[in-house]
Parts: structure tokens; sequence; C-alpha cells
């Protein structure tokens, strides 16, 4: 039945022509340690949500939420809706957007963070799901990189794209006092002609997916990318920076120093992921390799080759962490539980193209400090020469197709 309210017409999916996957093999969000099934809401594609969003397609999984485009039937436009699963603190997320939305100071780095329109709960077979509805933007910087040849980009092509970053992290810390624990960056949204196209195929060739008793697992369906620079998302880890900070956060790899060693930790864990995810872009070769233990990140191995990147740590650094003593003794000498690897930055960045690789380094070093005092401010990372070298400093509008720059 229609609603009275709609100016769209909800689509009708096929209910055959897609690949069915074998029931008994684990996909998508099955492969999550944390997984529970009763936790996750069983969407449908093509089922209408809050009598006004149409689902169309899943564009990600996660231990906290699932992740679909859709239509809003009310105003024909695109959504995205983030469906979050069962259990406890599933409203931070939606408390950290009312915060940052109740905030007026006027500042520049505020236009590039990915805007929730609105949100609702739907009521699920074990309890009520929280969802929020956030504009469409483009695939993750990651998931772009996989689709670039050579998977790097040019340090003149990093460049904006970090600069807007770090502006954003600005207004995050200085003006909301918030630390976003940055895991990601989204491209803008893409055309509304992209998105239309989207919309056809997955309604043509509908996605791979295995039917189960009480639930359809669909498989994600790659996004479109948008034009332009990228804008933040995610705030799912966003913490107050007025809090004591001391759980585990992070993906491993990108995972400060102070993080490893579970203790305190502030602002400054936001400036340690910028400088990892700015390498990222332009290298083809992992900053940490790391190393997994019964599928566990071995600590000790991302440690010893933290040391080998940036040297030992110095010694208040490791006064501070009462973890500090699994791995160097009181006189701050490393125990060789685990070899020091064979690996510095100017062996990595031998593939890294553009012009001053040197003051890329350089850079780098700034922001992958052991204390995280002594790492620089966002604004002041933001300031360095390097990063300003060369900048069209003119102002940007989240839209803005720059040098088609997507990272």
């Amino acid at each position: 039945m229609l609603s009275s309210k709609w100016t769209s017409t909800p689509r009708r999916f096929p209910t055959s022509g897609f690949e069915l996957l074998d029931a008994s093999l684990k996909i998508e969000e099955e492969t999550l340690p944390t997984y529970s099934p009763e936790k996750y809401y069983p969407v449908q594609q093509g089922e209408v949500l809050n009598d006004r969003y149409q689902v169309l397609a899943k564009l990600g999984y996660g231990v906290t939420s699932t992740v679909w485009f859709a239509r809003d039937l009310v105003d024909s436009t695109y959504v995205v809706l983030k469906i979050y699963v069962l259990g406890q603190e599933r409203e931070h997320e939606l408390n950290v957007y009312k915060h940052i939305n109740s905030i007026e100071a006027d500042h520049p780095g505020r236009k590039f963070i990915r805007k929730m329109l609105s949100h609702f709960y739907v009521q699920g077979p074990s309890g009520r799901h929280i969802c929020l509805v956030h504009e469409p933007l483009g695939m993750n910087a990651n998931g772009l990189l996989r689709h670039i040849p050579g998977r790097t980009m040019t340090l003149e092509s990093m460049k904006p794209a970090i600069h807007q970053l770090l502006g954003v992290l600005d207004f995050l810390h200085s003006v909301a006092r918030l630390i976003h624990t940055v895991k990601k960056l989204l491209l803008p949204t893409p055309s509304s002609s992209a998105l239309s196209d989207f919309e056809e195929r997955e309604i043509k060739v509908p996605a791979a997916r295995k039917i189960l008793k009480d639930r359809t697992v669909y498989t994600t369906s790659r996004f479109p990318a948008g034009d332009g620079l990228p804008l933040l998302g995610d705030f799912g880890e966003a913490r107050f920076g007025d809090e004591e900070n001391m759980r585990d956060i992070m993906p491993d790899y990108y995972r400060a120093p102070e993080v490893i060693l579970r203790s305190n930790w502030d602002y400054k864990v936001d400036i340690w992921s910028v400088a990892m995810i700015a390498w990222d872009i332009v290298s083809s070769q992992t900053l940490i390799r790391g190393e997994t233990r019964d599928g566990i990140f071995d600590d000790g191995v991302h440690v010893a080759e933290l040391v080998a990147l940036l040297g030992p740590p110095p010694q208040e650094f490791l006064e501070k962490r009462d973890l500090s003593s699994v791995f160097w003794d009181e006189s701050g000498q490393w125990k060789n539980l685990v070899p020091i690897p064979d690996r510095n930055l100017e062996k990595l960045a031998v593939g890294i193209q553009g012009e001053d690789v040197e003051g890329f380094l350089r850079w780098l070093r700034l922001a992958l400090q052991w204390n995280p005092e002594d790492r620089p401010t966002a604004l002041e990372l933001l300031m360095d020469p390097w990063l300003m070298k060369g900048l069209n400093l003119r102002k940007r509008e989240p839209k803005d197709s720059e040098e088609n720059i997507q990272v």
C-alpha cells in the first residue's frame, strides 16, 4: 500500500536471477569474531523502513552496524542508512552528531564532516535498532585505492586531502572537543546520474546472497566514487576529550603507541592516524607489517617495528606507560622478546612518487612521535611548510572537483 506522503513509487526487486551462495559458508558480517545473528537487523532488499526509506543495496558491514543504500520515498532523494546492532551505547554516534550540530562556531573545517540527516528506530525480531540517515558519500579511501593501478597517489595529489582532514580535526579538537580516532575518509557524493545508474544495476544484476531461515545475508555492492576531496565520517568511536580514554581503539595497524600499551590517550591519537593515512595513500608498502597469532595482532611485533622506524622511545614515555615494562627494562633497554627488524622509513619510501620525499618523511616524523605531547596539533601539522607548499588555498566547498582528486 502506497503512503500518501511518498513522492516516489517503491521499486520492485526480482525474486530470482541472483547468485545463491552456499548457506554453510560464512560471508560478510558472519565472518566477524563477535558476530551473533540475533543482534543484526535482518534487512531485506526492497523493504521500506520507517514508512519512508526503501533499501536498495548493501554498502558495508562491521561489528556495530550494517550500511545500506536507500531511496527516500518522501523527498525522492538517495540516502545511506546505518543500522546498528543491538547492545549498549548504540546511541553514542547519534549523541556525538547532536553535539556537533549544537555548536554555533563558524569554523571552515566543520563543512567537511559527513552530514547526519535524521535518525529513527526499527523493531527487529530481538529488539529495537537505531538507524542513522546520512547523505550518500562515495567509497572510503582504502576501498578506492584498491582500484587504482599501483594503489598509490603522488605526494602532490595527496596533500589537498590531508590538508582538508587536518582542518576538520582542528575543528573537532579545538572547538567541538572531540577525538575522532580517525579510521577512514569518505569521498564526496557521487553525481545523481551515478546514483541512479547504481540503483538500476542493483535491480538488473542483483547482488549475490545466501538465504537462511530467518534472514538473508547479502554481499556488499561496490558503490560509485565521488569527485573531489574526501569528507570525514563514522563517529561511532569518537570520544569526548574531557573524559579519560583507555579503551582499545583504532584498527590494529593504525594504533598509536599509547593505545598499544593500554594507557590513557587524547587528541594526539588523531595526529598519529593522519600520518598513517597519508603514508597509505602514497606508498604501496605498509608502514607496519604486523603479525597475527591465532587471529590476534601481536603487540610485541608491532612495538618492535615502531622501534625500528622511529628509534627507541624517550625514558619519560616509558615511565608513563605501565605496560612498557613488558618490552623494556628499568633503564629503557629493549628486552628483545621480539627482535627489532631491519626496517626504516627511507628504505620503505623508495617507491613514493612526487617532489621532496625527504620533506614528506620529516613531516611524517613530526606526527609519528612516541610521546603524544611531542606531536604537533592538527593546526600546526596543517601549517607545516612542506604540506603548504604547492597547495591552492582557494576557498573549498565539499563538492569541489579539484584536479579530480579521489582518495
